[in-house]
């Protein structure tokens, strides 16, 4: 095909910055790759040739210019612009936008901006939705709020819609959870690792505990404050299988933990969360790169305190979460803990 008679052509003549998700394209006559709205001197349309990505460009042999490079950090700042817009949108809107109400505000085809979303926030566009509806609710029926009133005010147009959706939502029925986890049994044994005593507790959802600690009857007493009104119920032998996998992932890290969780966190706690468990074994992120992979760079302080949130010791790994310089910060079940948990996660150990 002539490049001339390409759209992405036009999108280059016009510098589109809108096109710069859709394609890189090579030069040729210098050996390196640009965006669409690169600053870069425009070079013949038959000197170039298109990819769908800088990896393609790479690997056909070109390489990133300097310019390319701040093209780079200009389409960071544009996207995260583009997904900070669309998750205010998100929030404000009584029912959630569709993937194609949020591409067309951001100027994108609904596969690239889903795309965006995804790589800025770790979450997709209807999980997000789905997550900030979550926060709401549990919000309302931790208050005042009858339970038709908080689904109203979540978003729900239908009773019907939120009561599909409630289990999901809130891992049990909306008047249990009002009512502190009434009418819900949790599982749970103690047992005893290298870090001392831990508390595995499972809903009817998945894994909703992971405590650490030196008393076993205090952490006990914390599953108690977390599920006030649930039957807690010491778990048969079959259940401790479980407990005994999570010591297993705790005392030899390279074995993995695959395990089905009960996620209770507000939309943006979620976020976080997901980009720790990105963090592979043997590796540590600073708070702010955790910031910066889920769109929020300015958030640091608030990724610590979805850090400190975190009641799934090890399968959430917010261990791997350190200070900017590499120094170890606060851990919700000590410090001592966090190092231990590192040294055995690095190849050495």
């Amino acid at each position: 095909m002539n490049n001339e008679l390409d759209p992405r052509w036009a999108a280059i003549i016009a510098r589109d910055a809108k096109a710069d998700a859709l394609f890189v394209y090579g030069v040729k006559t210098t050996g390196v790759y640009c965006r669409a709205s690169s600053a870069s001197r425009l070079p013949r349309p038959e000197n170039i040739e298109f990819f769908d990505t800088p990896a393609q460009a790479e690997a056909a042999g070109y390489r990133a210019s300097k310019r390319a490079a701040g093209d780079q950090t200009q389409l960071a700042a544009y996207h995260a612009q583009l997904v900070a817009d669309a998750c205010r949108l998100i929030e404000q809107a009584q029912t959630p936008p569709s993937l194609e109400v949020l591409a067309r505000q951001a100027g994108l085809s609904p596969f690239h901006f889903h795309r965006v979303f995804k790589t800025g926030t770790g979450l997709t566009p209807k999980r997000y939705a789905s997550a900030l509806r979550s926060r709401k609710v549990r919000d309302g029926l931790k208050g005042q709020q009858s339970v038709t009133d908080a689904l109203y005010d979540a978003g729900f147009n239908a009773n019907s819609h939120f009561y599909e959706a409630a289990d999901q939502l809130l891992g049990m029925k909306p008047k249990d959870y009002k009512a502190g986890g009434a009418n819900n049994t949790i599982r749970f044994a103690v047992g005893q690792c290298a870090l001392g005593a831990i508390l595995v507790a499972q809903s009817q959802r998945g894994v909703c505990a992971i405590l650490l600690g030196d008393d076993p009857d205090k952490l006990v007493r914390d599953l108690q404050d977390q599920f006030p009104k649930a039957e807690l119920v010491g778990a048969d032998q079959d259940f401790e299988q479980l407990v005994a996998q999570v010591v297993g992932f705790v005392e030899a890290p390279a074995l993995g933990l695959d395990l089905p969780l009960d996620l209770r966190g507000t939309a943006f706690q979620e976020r976080v969360w997901q980009a720790l468990r990105e963090i592979p074994v043997g590796s540590t992120a600073s708070y702010a790169q955790v910031a910066e992979r889920i769109g929020a760079p300015t958030a640091f302080r608030a990724v610590a305190q979805a850090c400190g949130a975190n009641h799934l010791a090890v399968a959430i790994p917010c261990h791997r979460v350190v200070r900017s310089n590499g120094e170890l910060s606060g851990y919700r079940w000590g410090v001592e803990r966090k190092r231990e948990l590192l040294e055995r996660e690095t190849p050495s150990s």
